[in-house]
């Protein structure tokens, strides 16, 4: 949960809608197949369906009020990772914080599988 307070009151944004929105974000990206997920039984990444994509997400308050969020994504075989990943980062910071206000000092992608169409 992140609290935004002003001079007319606080604005309560629970971490769920933070991890909606950078889901999104980055599942809208060329190159992104979807969010990953690991099975608990045996530990295999899974491309996880579109209701399910805040799975694949964790959002982390700082101390200083802004917030640090962890991608595990799976991507489209032949893309270039490092542009992607900067891509990722790039659009989920700017959608997260414009939708919120809330400052996004880092976010954090892992390339978790790649699909080969």
């Amino acid at each position: 949960m992140v609290k935004l307070d002003n001079e007319k009151g606080s604005i309560c944004i629970s971490s769920e809608v933070i991890t909606w929105l950078a889901g999104d974000a980055a599942t809208r990206c060329f190159g992104v197949k979807g969010m990953a997920g690991r099975a608990k039984e045996n530990g295999l990444v899974q491309l996880l369906r579109r209701e399910s994509m805040t799975k694949g997400v964790t959002v982390r308050s700082n101390d200083d009020g802004s917030i640090t969020i962890e991608l595990h994504i799976v991507v489209d075989h032949g893309v270039n990772l490092a542009a992607l990943s900067e891509s990722i980062m790039n659009e989920v910071s700017y959608k997260v914080s414009s939708a919120t206000n809330v400052p996004v000092r880092q976010v954090d992608v892992f390339i978790d599988s790649m699909i080969l169409d």
